[in-house]
């Protein structure tokens, strides 16, 4: 498996939701908009950038002393890789199963299971 084809750690993961938000981040704007109760330190963001742009997920330009990361991957792209790797390394490769157990621990309101429904109707 090459590095573009891993899943994200849970790190990488929250820096990459912003960028896919933002477009476009330094390590001082990926900082203002993490949560409030969530403290890393400049030099850990900056060095988890750094190994998401060695792993092919952003790309970045300098602009002076500054670099400016932005995704290379889009999201829909990696939740569809997360979700195949769910399947099979879960489910046995079967959708149904991992409906089924979404719908069995979910509680789902009415509207939610009226989506799925229709979203299925609407695959057939």
């Amino acid at each position: 498996m090459t590095d573009a084809e891993r899943l994200l750690t849970d790190a990488e993961l929250e820096l990459m939701r912003i960028l896919w938000e933002l477009q476009e981040a330094t390590v001082r704007d990926l900082m203002a908009a993490l949560p409030a109760d969530r403290e890393l330190a400049y030099t850990t963001v900056s060095t988890i950038a750094r190994i998401l742009e060695k792993k092919g997920f952003v790309t970045s330009r300098k602009e002076g002393r500054t670099h400016h990361y932005r995704p290379s991957l889009e999201r829909p792209r990696y939740e569809a890789r997360t979700l195949r790797h769910v399947l099979g390394s879960l489910f046995d490769g079967s959708p149904a199963a991992l409906v089924r157990r979404l719908v069995a621990d979910q509680a789902l309101s009415d509207d939610e299971l009226a989506d799925l429904r229709a979203l299925l109707d609407d695959e057939q």
